[in-house]
């Protein structure tokens, strides 16, 4: 399935792309103050790349539950689903900041170019956690949603 991964950040988006069961970090776009903005070149990224989804990821807290920076990510799907013409799915994101990091370090990149690259590497992250999930579904026949 091709899917394009978002990684909602206050300064950056992360962006992953899937052509089928593997994510691929893709591209950083930094934020450019207009939201809406923002989210037409997310549907344009996806547009390109034949997406039939989007799996934006959802910042919940250790225990689960939604704070306040999931609602803020929650508000902001609902306005990116508005515009990218294509249905928008959400996906815990726990730790996948911490992955990306822990897996660009292991690679022997220095702090600058991990910055450079940690959020495309957390989007890929939340793609493939959401396309490792729907594997398991469709070989046990069970629905995994997220659900807020």
């Amino acid at each position: 399935m091709r899917a394009l991964g978002v990684d909602l950040g206050s300064k950056r988006i992360g962006v992953a792309l899937s052509s089928g069961s593997l994510a691929t970090p893709f591209e950083v776009l930094p934020r450019s103050g207009d939201r809406r903005r923002d989210h037409r070149r997310l549907a344009e990224l996806a547009e390109e790349a034949e997406a039939e989804v989007v799996v934006v990821g959802l910042p919940r807290s250790l225990d689960g539950g939604l704070g306040p920076a999931a609602r803020r990510a929650l508000d902001e799907v609902d306005e990116l689903a508005a515009v990218v013409g294509r249905p928008v799915e959400t996906w815990d994101e726990r730790l996948s900041t911490v992955t990306a990091e822990r897996s660009l370090q292991e690679q022997g990149l220095d702090a600058r170019a991990r910055r450079r690259v940690v959020d495309k590497v957390a989007a890929a992250v939340i793609l493939q956690s959401w396309l490792d999930a729907r594997a398991h579904q469709t070989l046990t026949g069970q629905a995994e949603e997220e659900t807020p």
